[in-house]
C-alpha cells in the first residue's frame, strides 16, 4: 500500500512558476511509475507528466510539454513537478499517481492504469 501527499498548490499570476510535492510512504515508491494528472471544474481528469522508475524517462502532454519539468528523489520518496510560464488554464486540482506495477518500462497517461492517488492540491493561475 502506498500513501500519496501532495503539497505547493496555490494561487500564482500567470507566467509564474510553482513546485509541486508528492510525498509517497512505503519502501517501494522507487520501484514504481509516478504521474501528475489534473482536473478543472467541469472537466475530466487528463494526464500532466510521468516519470519512470529511475528518473530518466519522462513523458509529458503536449500542453505542458516545454513547460513543466517532472523529477523524484528516490532517497526521499518524492515526486516533483516544476510547473513554469503558467497559463490560466493550468488551473486545476493537480494530482499525483502511482502505479503498482514495479519497474514499469512502458509509458503510462491513462488514470485507470495507476493503482494509488493523493488527495490533490489546488493551482490557480491568476490573468
Amino acid at each position: 500500500q502506498v500513501q500519496l501527499v501532495e503539497s505547493g498548490g496555490g494561487l500564482v499570476q500567470a507566467g509564474g512558476s510553482r513546485r509541486l510535492s508528492c510525498a509517497a510512504s512505503g519502501r517501494t515508491f522507487s520501484m514504481y511509475y509516478m504521474g501528475w494528472f489534473r482536473q478543472a471544474p467541469g472537466k475530466e481528469r487528463e494526464f500532466v507528466s510521468a516519470i519512470n522508475w529511475s528518473g530518466d524517462s519522462t513523458y509529458y502532454a503536449d500542453p505542458v510539454k516545454g513547460r513543466f519539468t517532472i523529477s523524484r528523489d528516490n532517497a526521499k520518496n518524492t515526486v516533483y513537478l516544476q510547473m513554469n510560464s503558467l497559463k490560466p488554464e493550468d488551473t486545476a486540482v493537480y494530482y499525483c499517481a502511482a502505479k503498482s506495477w514495479k519497474y514499469y518500462s512502458g509509458r503510462s497517461s491513462i488514470p485507470y492504469d495507476y493503482d494509488y492517488w493523493g488527495q490533490g492540491t489546488q493551482v490557480t493561475v491568476s490573468s
